[in-house]
């Protein structure tokens, strides 16, 4: 039996290629593959409900954008995981423990150094990350880059932090798809609120 569409986010193929970053007709073709599922208006024009766009997305670790998330009844998604990149071992673990005790269900990780970034990063299981500009042996500004305008580690929502004075950096970062950017000294309620809307 069909959703109600009353109750429910429909998309159009374009909106879906412009979600994922592709073209309209890469949207049909998955469709007509069976690799995300659709139905047809009786103008013969695809539609495809939010939930069966979630899953396909999840299914290739592509970068789900926040504001679906805000529309979509799958507010409580369990089973994320989160990265904290900091080199400061310290504020790593209160971090990484401050996310544990306000998100009990997501899964957190740390990695203290450019070497165990990549290699966790390289797994693509990462839903957001949380990412120290200024650690030591990265270039925290070209690693955003990376993460959010390649594949190669399956885009995951990013949240830059950092000490630098620089009153361009957060739009700087805007301009390469970093969603989030918090200073240093964190304020951990505020860190809480981002956590909140992306999770």
């Amino acid at each position: 039996m069909p959703k109600d569409s009353s109750k429910t986010v429909v998309y159009s193929a374009l909106e879906v290629a412009n979600i994922c970053g592709v073209v309209n007709q890469t949207v049909i073709n998955w469709i007509k593959k069976g690799y995300l599922s659709a139905f047809s208006t009786p103008g013969n024009q695809y539609r495809v409900y939010q939930d069966d766009l979630i899953s396909f997305m999840q299914s290739r670790n592509m970068r789900i954008p926040p504001e679906i998330y805000d529309t979509s009844d799958r507010k409580e998604l369990k089973n994320m995981s989160v990265l904290v990149i900091e080199d400061e071992k310290g504020l790593n673990m209160v971090l990484a423990k401050y996310l544990e005790r306000e998100f009990p269900d997501k899964k957190i990780s740390s990695a203290f150094d450019s070497f165990e970034a990549g290699m966790v990063l390289s797994e693509k299981s990462n839903d957001v990350v949380l990412l120290d500009l200024d650690i030591k042996g990265i270039d925290g500004f070209e690693l955003c880059k990376k993460i959010t305008q390649t594949d190669n580690f399956g885009k995951p929502v990013v949240v830059a932090i950092s000490g630098k004075q620089n009153s361009s950096l957060e739009d700087e970062l805007k301009q390469i798809d970093v969603d989030y950017f918090a200073p240093k000294p964190l304020n951990l309620d505020d860190l809480k609120a981002t956590f909140k809307k992306i999770l």
